[in-house]
């Protein structure tokens, strides 16, 4: 068996990006730990509306509605923003493909 190899070379443009999916994540779970610190920092009074005191649990569940949907928007704004900054950083290399075919 014998093969037959072509190079050619090109010129490629590379950038570092983020990955928005850990950014996102992240403001997830920094909306988590806000809503955790949001909980256990807040008055627990009764509710002079309805004569309610609600239970911790509770107050995180709804505290989490806001928190959450914040952090996630704000990871994707860094990310955005380290990835206009990545335009810049930009470079152009050159690439060499290879192809090899086999004969036979």
């Amino acid at each position: 068996m014998s093969s037959r190899t072509r190079h050619q070379t090109t010129e490629a443009t590379v950038r570092p990006v983020p990955r928005f999916g850990v950014f996102l994540g992240l403001g997830a779970v920094l909306g988590i730990v806000g809503a955790a610190i949001l909980t256990v920092v807040g008055s627990h009074d009764k509710s002079p509306v309805l004569d309610v005191v609600y239970p911790d649990g509770q107050v995180f569940g709804f505290v989490l509605l806001w928190t959450v949907p914040i952090g996630i928007a704000l990871g994707g704004l860094v990310a955005l923003i380290l990835e206009r900054v990545a335009r810049r950083h930009a470079r152009v290399v050159r690439v060499e493909h290879e192809h090899v075919t086999d004969e036979g």
